[in-house]
């Protein structure tokens, strides 16, 4: 019997993300939809994660109106949408009325499924996302976060799937967002999800460390059913490996992958020239496109790595790279062994960077680290040592409750700070998940002179 495994193609949003900063315009797209809709994907990502941010802050696009555009010219295969749980597509946790009106629009506006995961795999902070999702009609889609340490094993992730299960997921991802699961791993531990629960389970990863396509390979013999790669003018790199070239490995091995070959190459020959323009622009930096083992090594994601080295370049700090490095798996360590993923790298990342800066661990610390042991962004993975906690919070009380039962309804509030602007529910959601940015975008869409600076004129009057 043929073996069947599909195809997400991520380069509308994780490959692009991963090696352009999100920086594509809906112009790039539009053209090669079509084309896309025929090759055969089982999806295309092409929202959530980061485009909201972009689209907003730096391409003068209103995201939402992408999806609507894109929705209209995909017919056969689904939309697909990136969240982060009860940060949405921000960086901190929103009220359950925000999360729920979301989800409900994003479905109404176009999104078939919603990949849904929380930074610290506490599966309290997925909730309301499922419950607002399946209410709207769209297949909610979980995701474990990978990571690796003594704590986190395969009986680890097989438990949290069947919780997540539980809680109503349609399907299952096992989310590698650092490009650290290795082959052996990936095919024991989809094996023992595929044995343990009775759910669609997809595979993502990143070709940061040079393994994706070994993993890809051995998840696909343990019974994977979507893997996520992108076309070959985005792959490699930060980003998924090529679309292109695992379906003709896979095809070789007597895998039906559903996609046209001849139209994969019209993809890439279409985003090729757009790739180009990006790396002409500066935006394209080569190293996105670089193998860094040591991803295996610190357990860090490509855009993390990249990102320290940029602030510590930034500060003449350049020579202090390693030292940053071998401090960010002592910090993870320190706070519970958070998987590495927005918003938990950063922060981890950015105490990494002050410890080594400040020449004292924990000297300084930001408010963001504070509130996260204080329980505010979840639990952690790992109880956090006592005498870490006081060293960073002192005697200030931990929360124990689902952090987004602390916070009263918030929707009202944000409606009535943009109504000048808004309207629509989707602006207001806009605004609520990035305010200054969405508020600039929906001033000047409303207000010709609304960012002209005011001009002082002096008048002089002419006595006769």
């Amino acid at each position: 019997m043929t073996k069947k495994i599909q195809f997400m193609e991520t380069v509308l949003r994780d490959g692009q993300q991963s090696q352009i900063a999100t920086r594509m315009p809906t112009s790039d797209m539009l053209p090669i939809l079509k084309t896309m809709d025929e090759a055969g994907y089982y999806a295309l990502e092409m929202w959530g994660g980061a485009t909201f941010d972009a689209c907003l802050r730096f391409l003068n696009e209103d995201p939402w109106e992408r999806l609507r555009l894109i929705r209209k010219e995909i017919k056969q295969a689904k939309l697909q949408m990136l969240l982060r749980g009860q940060n949405l597509l921000g960086y901190k946790n929103y009220a359950d009325d925000v999360v729920a009106e979301f989800v409900k629009k994003s479905v109404a506006n176009g999104i078939d499924v919603v990949r849904v995961f929380d930074a610290l795999n506490d599966v309290r902070n997925l909730r309301t996302s499922v419950e607002a999702c399946k209410e709207a009609g769209g297949h909610c889609q979980t995701a474990i976060c990978y990571t690796t340490s003594d704590f986190h094993t395969v009986d680890y992730f097989v438990q949290l799937t069947k919780d997540m299960a539980a809680l109503g997921a349609d399907s299952l991802c096992i989310k590698d967002m650092a490009g650290v699961l290795t082959p052996g791993t990936g095919y024991e531990l989809v094996s023992r999800i595929k044995d343990a629960v009775d759910l669609p389970l997809q595979v993502h990863t990143h070709a940061t460390s040079g393994i994706s396509e070994m993993t890809y390979l051995k998840v696909a013999e343990a019974g994977a059913d979507i893997i996520d790669t992108a076309i070959s003018s985005f792959a490699g790199g930060t980003s998924q490996p090529a679309t292109e070239s695992v379906a003709i490995a896979l095809a070789g091995m007597g895998y039906d992958t559903g996609l046209d070959l001849d139209k994969l190459e019209t993809i890439a020959d279409h985003f090729n020239p757009v790739r180009d323009r990006f790396r002409k622009e500066g935006l394209l930096n080569p190293k996105v496109k670089d193998t860094e083992p040591k991803t295996l090594i610190y357990q860090v994601p490509g855009g993390m790595l990249s990102n320290l080295l940029s602030q510590l370049t930034e500060q003449g700090l350049a020579d202090r790279y390693e030292e940053v490095l071998q401090e960010v798996p002592k910090v993870r360590a320190d706070l519970g062994y958070p998987p590495l993923v927005t918003p938990l790298s950063q922060m981890v990342g950015t105490q990494a960077l002050m410890n080594v800066i400040s020449g004292e661990r924990y000297k300084m610390v930001p408010k963001e680290i504070k509130d996260y042991v204080k329980g505010l962004y979840g639990k952690p993975p790992v109880a956090i040592k006592p005498e870490i906690v006081q060293l960073i919070i002192g005697d200030e009380a931990v929360s124990t409750v689902r952090p987004a039962d602390l916070l009263a309804p918030e929707l009202p509030g944000f409606e009535a700070k943009i109504k000048k602007y808004a309207r629509s529910m989707e602006d207001v959601l806009s605004y609520a998940v990035f305010p200054k940015q969405a508020e600039d975008f929906l001033g000047r869409r409303e207000d010709p002179f609304y960012d002209v600076p005011v001009q002082n004129v002096t008048v002089t009057l002419a006595v006769e």
